[in-house]
């Protein structure tokens, strides 16, 4: 055969559940086009059993992760890094063929990308001291403040913000000892299932970070209304959907974070936004 005759082989890609790859429980998938209109990729059509499986997942893995040392949180997320910088190519490639940039355009992405994991993970055993507090008080006793996770966080990345907004949304959530699922945008799902077949060969444990393709109008008002989901960071989403979401999720006082599109998301808003404070009151020996 000539091989101008060969028909490429397209990849379907499945869900990032619990570390595993799993196909959509409903067995669907959707073609994935470029701007162009070429056809990519079948990325897996995730349904409302699937999240409720990455919820699951999200929640049996926070105990174990929000009760690791800071600095093994940190740990982990720089072999993020390492990884991602050995397999950086495997991403620009996915940019360059979902956005159609330039490869000049997707390198600086990716690389501001991979620099924001080391960032975030430098962060993990000074978040305590910055956030934190001890508090005078009248009478014999010592008063402090330490930050704590806030448990199972979804994530919808900003879609124009590549792969440097999905690494803040994900790394800026994890490193505090929460638990993500991302929602990848249905038109720009490419480069956060990538990143999950990269970070199954990291040192992230089982269930702190689950990847979900397909639909936005068929996950988003399950995410709203999960009572199991403790935060949303929402930056991701249009208003009409951001107005749903803070409705369905007053049901179980879900914190809903929002932040703009920004030139390296390395604000300290973003690594507090899903922390609690807990005060606690100790007697001084004498």
């Amino acid at each position: 055969m000539a091989t101008s005759d060969r028909i490429d082989v397209k990849k379907t890609y499945k869900l990032y559940i619990n570390g595993e790859f799993v196909r959509s429980e409903s067995g669907r998938s959707y073609e994935l086009k470029n701007k162009t209109g070429k056809f990519i990729a079948n990325p897996a059509q995730g349904s409302r059993k699937d999240l409720r499986d990455a919820v699951t997942a999200a929640r049996a893995a926070h105990s174990g992760w929000a009760n690791a040392t800071a600095y093994n949180r940190g740990q982990v997320l720089y072999r993020v890094a390492e990884v991602l910088e050995q397999r950086k190519n495997e991403l620009i490639t996915a940019y360059t063929l979902e956005t159609g940039s330039t490869q000049s355009v997707a390198q600086k992405n990716v690389l501001a990308g991979i620099d924001y994991w080391v960032w975030a993970a430098g962060w993990s055993d000074k978040i305590a001291t910055v956030l934190g507090s001890t508090n005078p008080v009248a009478g014999p006793f010592y008063n402090f403040t330490a930050p704590e996770s806030l448990g199972v966080v979804a994530n919808f990345p900003i879609i124009s913000g590549g792969f440097l907004a999905l690494s803040a949304t994900i790394a800026s959530t994890i490193v505090t000892g929460n638990t993500s699922i991302v929602v990848a945008n249905e038109k720009s799902p490419l480069i956060a299932i990538t990143l999950a077949e990269i970070l199954a060969t990291s040192d992230v444990p089982n269930g702190v970070v689950n990847i979900l393709t397909g639909k936005d109008s068929e996950l988003q008002p399950w995410v709203a209304s999960h009572m199991e989901i403790d935060g949303v960071e929402a930056s991701g989403l249009n208003k009409k959907s951001l107005g749903e979401l803070k409705i369905a999720g007053a049901q179980n006082f879900k914190r809903i974070a929002y932040f703009k599109n920004s030139t390296d998301y390395k604000e300290i808003e973003r690594l507090s936004a899903f922390i609690e404070y807990k005060t606690v009151w100790h007697t001084v020996g004498y």
